[in-house]
C-alpha cells in the first residue's frame, strides 16, 4: 500500500490540492482560483466544469511536482465547500445550470414561505439548522423550478443533485459513484440528522423527488476509485471543510473547538454523540461520521471573514495583496472610532439577518485607509466573539482556547486582537491546512495508514500561542461600540 494521501480541498474562490506523508508533512501543494459569477444582487454561482477542471488540473500537478508515482499514493481525501449546490444529467454529466453557491441570497422568499408554513420548527428539530437561503434544499427547489423539464426529469432519476463533494466523487469515478457523506448531508436542510436519512416532510414542501439524491454514507470509507496514471486509486474520506477542519484540528472530544479563518469563518465545537440544540442561534450538525457512530457539533457562521479583506483588495483597491491588510491594520494605534460591518450578503449566527447589508460607521474626516482597513481586520475577530460567547451560553463550557486554521489565521495582527477581544488564548497550529489534513486523515484511516485517532494526535505537531493583553474596560467599550454598529445593518433590504 501507497504511504501518501491526496486531498482535494475545494473551495469557495479555489480549487487545491494537497500531498502529505503519513508523517503528515507536506510534501506538494497546487492551487487555482475560479470565476465568481453575480448575476444578480446578493446572487452568487459558480460554473461546475470549472470546479471540476480546476480540480482535475491542481491534482493532477501536485502529482506531477511531487514526483510521487501513483501507486504510491494509498487513497484520495475530499473536502469541499459546503451547502453549494449543483444538479447534473446522469446521461451527459452535463451540469443543468450553474452552481449556486452558499452565500448565494436569491431563495429568501423560499424560505420566508418555509416558514409562514409552519415548518420552521420542524426544520430546527429535524436537521439541526435554521430556515436559510444559505443551505441547499431551496437552491435544489429554485433550480427544479427555473429549468424546463427539470422537475419530471428528476422524478425520473436523470437528474441528480449533488453537493460539490457528490459532483466530484462522481466525476472521478466516471458516473459510477453517486454519493456524500453524513457531514455534507446535514447542510442540506433535507436530513434528519438523528435518523440519518433524507426527510419526506421537506421533500415534500419543496417537491424535491427523492430519486435525484446521493446515497449518505460515512465520511471514512471507500465510495470508489478513479484511474489516474493507470493506477486504481481509492477514494476513501469526505467531509464539508468545516467538519475537515475540526477533525485535522484533532478536536476528536467533546468541548474541543476550532475556527476557520477562510472566505467565511467557521467556529465548531464537539458535543461528542449526542447532538446540542442551541439558544442562541447557533447550528446543530454532524461533526464525522466514523466507525459506525456520528459525532455532533455546534456550529456558528461568519458569512464574511477573509473575504472583507478581499473585498478591500478587488473592489476598494486599497491594496494589491490580502497578507498587505496586516502591515496597513498596523500603522495606527486604534480603528480611530470606525466599526465596518461585512454584513454584504446577510448576517449568520446569531443574528441570523438575511436583510441585514453592510455598514461603515463612525467615519470622520481624519478617517484613513488604515484605519478602515483595521475596522475590517477587527470585524473577522467581533463576529467570531460574537459566536464564541453564544456557543459558550448553550453548552455551559467555557472555552479554554480557540484553536485557530485557515487562510487568515497567518495574520498575526489578527490572532492578537482575537485573543485580546475574547480574552482566551488563540493556539495557530504547525500545519495550518487543517481542511485538507483532515480529508487526507479520513481517507488513511479508511485504508489502514493510520490505525486510530490516538495515532493522529500523537503526530501533532506544537502551536503557535497568542494570549491576551487587553484591558478590561477597552475590551467593553470596543464590544459596545460593535454591537451599535450591527444594531445599525440590520434588516437593511427588507
Amino acid at each position: 500500500m501507497g504511504s501518501y494521501l491526496l486531498a482535494l480541498d475545494q473551495g469557495t474562490t479555489s480549487s487545491r490540492a494537497i500531498l502529505f506523508d503519513r508523517e503528515q508533512n507536506i510534501v506538494s501543494v497546487s492551487q487555482k482560483e475560479f470565476t465568481q459569477f453575480y448575476p444578480k444582487e446578493g446572487w452568487v454561482e459558480h460554473d461546475p466544469m470549472e470546479i471540476w477542471s480546476s480540480q482535475y488540473g491542481v491534482m493532477m500537478e501536485v502529482i506531477a511536482q511531487s514526483g510521487v508515482a501513483a501507486g504510491d499514493i494509498a487513497a484520495i481525501g475530499i473536502t469541499n465547500q459546503r451547502e453549494t449546490t449543483i444538479l447534473w444529467d446522469r446521461e451527459t454529466g452535463r451540469p443543468i445550470y450553474n452552481a449556486i453557491v452558499w452565500q448565494c441570497r436569491r431563495t429568501a422568499d423560499r424560505v420566508d414561505k418555509l416558514r409562514s408554513d409552519g415548518l420552521e420548527d420542524h426544520i430546527r428539530q429535524t436537521t439541526g439548522l435554521i430556515p436559510d437561503a444559505y443551505f441547499s434544499a431551496t437552491k435544489i427547489a429554485w433550480i427544479l423550478d427555473h429549468v424546463a423539464g427539470a422537475r419530471e426529469k428528476a422524478r425520473r432519476g436523470e437528474i441528480l443533485f449533488g453537493t460539490v463533494d457528490s459532483w466530484l466523487l462522481w466525476k472521478l469515478t466516471g458516473g459510477a459513484v453517486h454519493a456524500t457523506d453524513v457531514t455534507n448531508a446535514s447542510r442540506t436542510m433535507l436530513y434528519d440528522i438523528r435518523k440519518l436519512d433524507w426527510d419526506d416532510t421537506l421533500l415534500k414542501a419543496l417537491d424535491i423527488p427523492r430519486a435525484m439524491l446521493p446515497k449518505v454514507c460515512s465520511s471514512s470509507e471507500i465510495y470508489g476509485y478513479t484511474d489516474i496514471q493507470g493506477v486504481q486509486i481509492p477514494i476513501a474520506g469526505i467531509a464539508g471543510d468545516q467538519q475537515a477542519a475540526l477533525f485535522g484540528q484533532t478536536c476528536f472530544d467533546p468541548g474541543d473547538a476550532k475556527n476557520t479563518y477562510g472566505t467565511g469563518c467557521f467556529l465548531l465545537m464537539n458535543t461528542g454523540e449526542t447532538p446540542c440544540f442551541s439558544s442562541n442561534g447557533l447550528l446543530t450538525t454532524i461533526a464525522v461520521g466514523l466507525n459506525g457512530k456520528v459525532q455532533y457539533a455546534l456550529e456558528g457562521s461568519v458569512f464574511v471573514g477573509g473575504a472583507v479583506i478581499q473585498w478591500l483588495r478587488d473592489e476598494l483597491r486599497f491594496f494589491t495583496e490580502s497578507r498587505d491588510a496586516e502591515y496597513y491594520a498596523q500603522k495606527v494605534p486604534d480603528n480611530g472610532g470606525v466599526y465596518l460591518v461585512p454584513a454584504f450578503t446577510g448576517l449568520g449566527a446569531p443574528y441570523w439577518d438575511m436583510y441585514a447589508r453592510g455598514v461603515l460607521v463612525g467615519l470622520t474626516r481624519g478617517t484613513r485607509r488604515e484605519h478602515i482597513t483595521r475596522a475590517a481586520q477587527e470585524s473577522i475577530a467581533y463576529q467570531v466573539a460574537d459566536l464564541v460567547h453564544a456557543m459558550e451560553g448553550d453548552t455551559g463550557l467555557p472555552l479554554r482556547a480557540l484553536r485557530a486554521d485557515g487562510g487568515a489565521s497567518r495574520d498575526g495582527f489578527l490572532m492578537q486582537f482575537q485573543a485580546d477581544i475574547l480574552d482566551r488564548q488563540v493556539l495557530r497550529p504547525a500545519i495550518r491546512e487543517t481542511t485538507a489534513l483532515g480529508a487526507a486523515c479520513l481517507a488513511g484511516l479508511a485504508v489502514g495508514v493510520w490505525r486510530d485517532s490516538g495515532e493522529l494526535k500523537a503526530l501533532r505537531r506544537p502551536d503557535t500561542g497568542f494570549s491576551p493583553a487587553m484591558e478590561k474596560p477597552r475590551r467593553a467599550e470596543l464590544l459596545r461600540q460593535w454591537h451599535r454598529a450591527v444594531e445599525r445593518c440590520r434588516g437593511w433590504a427588507e
